[in-house]
């Protein structure tokens, strides 16, 4: 058979049953199926030839960020699409019981998201983001408390607080996990992202936006909470509506656990709140599945590659070059 191959910066194609299969291509790879795994930008792809394996969520989600995704499928025979817990809609695939891309993987129960689902293979292709041995999350459990623990002193002082986290997904959880809190304010692209999610049938409450509240003068009101996108920051919104309403800023994501990421992001504080697996979880997950040979893509997928075979695992990273192999299908 033939085998797998990566380059070109355009995801990863597979070549298999005499089917081209691109993984998460980033522009059209001129396949048979295109599979995407969910409906961040950098995972969504168009092709006007191929069939395009997805879930109805991330079908929906696209559509709604004017990404129109044509001859689309959420069932094919011989591909298993499996919860990969990272965010609303996102899977992990499983080709013929043989082979298993996650895609972004995530081994926690998080707000309404639950937990991946791991399944036997025999060639595991796994996200690395997080692979090595300094990226261990603390469980979500203390996380929002110890969150909670700092809005409870900081609305004690009257000090209104940001809430940053990515526009879809981890925003969304942001916002079912604090909910019992408020005010809350949503920044306009948070705002249509939950309503999206609402539609998805995601029970999360109803919240003014940011520019509403700021049209009826509510922000002078303190405290409240405003849930903003990370991406606020390169636009220099949040130092804005720092310096005006005296708000102190959270930002959530594992790059948290580098104790200079909040002094890189202009961020007050920051919690190691994650949507991928850390790298104990990365080491359970290979061991759940059971593979014969792995490749490991993204982050730190070098890394993660050595330590797998320091335990004895058949590992290799696919990083940046062409790369074709043929020995394990």
């Amino acid at each position: 058979m033939q085998g797998l191959e990566i380059g070109g910066g355009n995801g990863i194609i597979l070549k298999y049953r005499g089917k081209k299969v691109a993984l998460d291509p980033l522009s059209d790879p001129k396949a048979d199926i295109i599979f995407i795994s969910h409906a961040h930008f950098d995972h969504l792809s168009k092709a006007s030839n191929s069939i395009i394996l997805t879930s109805k969520e991330t079908q929906y989600i696209a559509k709604e960020r004017n990404f129109y995704l044509e001859n689309t499928r959420d069932e094919l025979e011989g591909f298993e699409l499996i919860n990969s817990g990272h965010i609303l809609g996102s899977k992990a695939l499983r080709i013929y019981r043989e082979i298993l891309y996650t895609g972004d993987f995530c081994l926690r129960d998080r707000a309404f998201l639950r937990k991946g689902i791991v399944k036997n293979c025999d060639v595991l292709i796994i996200e690395s983001t997080y692979g090595r041995k300094e990226f261990v999350f603390p469980s979500t459990a203390k996380i929002i408390d110890d969150v909670n623990r700092l809005i409870a002193d900081l609305f004690s002082k009257g000090v209104p607080v940001i809430l940053m986290g990515y526009p879809l997904g981890k925003a969304q959880a942001l916002s079912y996990l604090f909910s019992n809190w408020e005010p809350i304010y949503l920044y306009e692209s948070v705002r249509k992202m939950n309503r999206l999610y609402i539609n998805l049938g995601i029970e999360l409450k109803e919240f003014k936006s940011y520019s509403e509240a700021k049209e009826k003068n509510l922000l002078n009101r303190k405290p409240w909470i405003l849930i903003a996108p990370l991406r606020s920051l390169k636009k220099g919104v949040l130092a804005q509506i720092k310096k005006k309403y005296k708000a102190v800023s959270i930002g959530f994501t594992g790059w948290a656990l580098n104790k200079s990421y909040k002094y890189m992001m202009g961020l007050d504080h920051a919690f190691p709140l994650s949507d991928h697996c850390d790298f104990n979880e990365l080491n359970t997950l290979v061991k759940l599945a059971n593979p014969r040979k792995i490749y490991t893509v993204h982050g730190y997928a070098s890394d993660f590659a050595s330590h797998l075979r320091s335990l004895g695992h058949d590992a290799e990273a696919l990083v940046g070059v062409q790369t074709c192999m043929t020995d394990y299908f």
